[in-house]
């Protein structure tokens, strides 16, 4: 049975915790797309970990951890993370990495650099990883696959004279930097290839037999429906798909095969990055929410920053969860609300002096209002509560109260961030 675990929001929702809870039934985890712009936070009995582009997956023993063909591979961050897990006691994940992935080339980094700096304060808030580089690379036809490393020498360094022509315009006349020196590149293709060679297979043809076999693989998404580069708050988006059904795409499984879209929501909102973000608070209020979100506060897992704070946004969620064609919500961090006296929450956007519940595009979204309903908090810790009846009335009252507003069954909800702060629901809606 195949899985997916995707994000409702604008990423930063705990899709890591969830991965690595379900990974401990599952035969198989792969990333489909992404790169290392964006960190899983997960907390096991191995310690705290931010994974960037490893699979959530790589804790459980059973598991085989995939590289899809839709991620943005950057070869050496992907091992310094490998030997940093290693390193902390991890047996040694079985890894296995596609062999049609494209490269994230140390010039995707320096041009995502670049390009921030060019841009100043209308900068799109990008982490600099390289990931819009790269993606731009592999839709013009001039990215590298993993398995050119294997291929004829010869065409690989040809490969490399017509990409360097086409940067080096840019990087001496707009950038006013220095060209890609190409002998220098190959021979960092070279040490890539030494890396990565152990691990390289027909991921495709590897699923196939997988699903046949009738294993259980997860989908792991990275970022959240909202930062789809169609669906979501374009341009202040990702570069490639976070939807569930691209997961068939970036694995290279048929999409029938996709069973369970499990859809991860926070109990409360949160954001990195510019673009319209409708519920958001500021000040005191934001910090305080934001000292105490999260596993020691809502900072950015890739570069620290700051997340932007807000309240719970049924707009958002309810389209998100729809794009995602979720089965199940899992809702994250409700532990975090407990200090709260009273709960506010968006349950639809003014616009024009007209109410709506339905999630506009970017241009009408930047004029959008919150209409906000308050509830009471439950002023109370509930870590540790296993059973979802011993759960505060009030606390009951909000989850159901947000179930109803955006019309998707919550059926996992976290109350801590270990693996086993989990609390399975019969939902209504199921």
């Amino acid at each position: 049975m195949v899985k997916a675990i995707v994000g409702a929001n604008w990423g930063d929702e705990g899709k890591g915790k969830i991965t690595d809870m379900m990974a401990q039934d599952a035969d198989i985890v792969i990333r489909f797309q992404g790169g290392a712009n964006a960190g899983h936070t997960i907390v096991n009995k191995y310690g705290k970990f931010a994974l960037h582009t490893l699979p959530s997956g790589v804790f459980s023993e059973k598991t085989t951890s995939i590289i899809g063909n839709g991620v943005a591979l950057d070869v050496p961050k992907l091992f310094a993370e490998y030997n940093e897990v290693v390193s902390k006691g991890v047996p040694a994940p079985k890894l296995l990495v596609s062999d049609r992935a494209q490269m994230v080339m140390p010039y995707h980094i320096d041009f995502d650099t670049f390009e921030e700096e060019r841009l100043g304060k209308a900068s799109y808030g990008s982490t600099k990883s390289g990931i819009a580089p790269f993606y731009s690379d592999k839709y013009s036809k001039i990215g590298f696959q993993v398995s050119e490393l294997f291929g004829s020498v010869d065409a690989l360094k040809k490969h490399i004279h017509k990409v360097a022509e086409i940067k080096n315009a840019l990087l001496v006349n707009l950038y006013h930097k220095d060209p890609i020196d190409e002998e220098k590149l190959f021979n960092t293709m070279m040490e890539y290839k030494k890396m990565i060679e152990p691990y390289v297979c027909d991921v495709s043809s590897f699923l196939w037999k997988a699903v046949k076999e009738n294993k259980t693989i997860l989908l792991e998404g990275q970022l959240g429906s909202l930062k789809d580069p169609d669906h979501g708050i374009y341009p202040m988006v990702t570069s490639s798909s976070t939807l569930a059904a691209y997961g068939a795409i970036g694995a290279g499984i048929p999409p029938y095969e996709i069973k369970q879209i499990v859809t991860v929501s926070k109990a409360y909102s949160s954001a990195v990055g510019a673009g319209a973000f409708v519920s958001e608070i500021f000040g005191e209020e934001a910090d305080q929410l934001r000292r105490r979100g999260g596993d020691g506060g809502e900072f950015g897992a890739t570069t620290g920053r700051p997340r932007r704070m807000g309240w719970y946004d049924c707009v958002a969620t309810k389209y998100g969860c729809r794009i995602q064609g979720t089965t199940d919500v899992a809702f994250t961090v409700l532990d975090v609300l407990g200090y709260l006296d009273e709960i506010p929450v968006c349950v639809g956007y003014e616009i024009d002096g007209k109410v709506t519940t339905e999630f506009p595009t970017t241009s009408i979204l930047e004029t959008a209002k919150p209409v906000l309903e308050t509830l009471p908090g439950w002023k109370c810790d509930i870590r540790g509560i296993k059973k979802y009846e011993d759960l505060p009335e009030n606390c009951r009252g909000y989850i159901e109260f947000i179930e109803r507003h955006i019309g998707f069954p919550i059926t996992m909800i976290s109350n801590g961030p270990a693996r086993e702060d989990i609390i399975f629901r019969q939902s209504p809606l199921k």
